[in-house]
């Protein structure tokens, strides 16, 4: 998996342009003609702009997620005695916490 900047990054970096898109926007309404037009586009290029970085955030988590549960189930083929007894301990957590209530 190539380097990408860290989730928080890019989360930042969508609420930048949303909040520039949603600036521009709020300069048009009281503009007509060509420089509202020139405002509006650029609110659209902002919009698209955090479009392709979602979609490209969502594609980075999905391949973390497909990693850690290659991972998780490699690990549970290697040791499957020692994945029994920390799921039974989980089971029993839960069911300790769950049973308080």
């Amino acid at each position: 998996m190539s380097k990408t900047p860290d989730t928080a990054h890019i989360i930042d970096d969508l609420r930048r342009m949303v909040e520039h898109a949603e600036s521009l926007l709020d300069e048009t309404a009281g503009l007509a003609g060509d420089r509202a037009a020139e405002v509006r586009e650029r609110a659209a290029e902002s919009v698209r702009a955090a479009r392709e970085r979602l979609s490209g955030l969502e594609q980075e988590l999905l391949d973390r997620a497909r990693d850690a549960a290659h991972d998780a189930e490699h690990y549970v083929r290697r040791n499957p005695w020692q994945s029994v007894g920390i799921a039974a301990g989980i089971g029993l957590v839960v069911g300790v916490l769950l049973s308080r209530r």
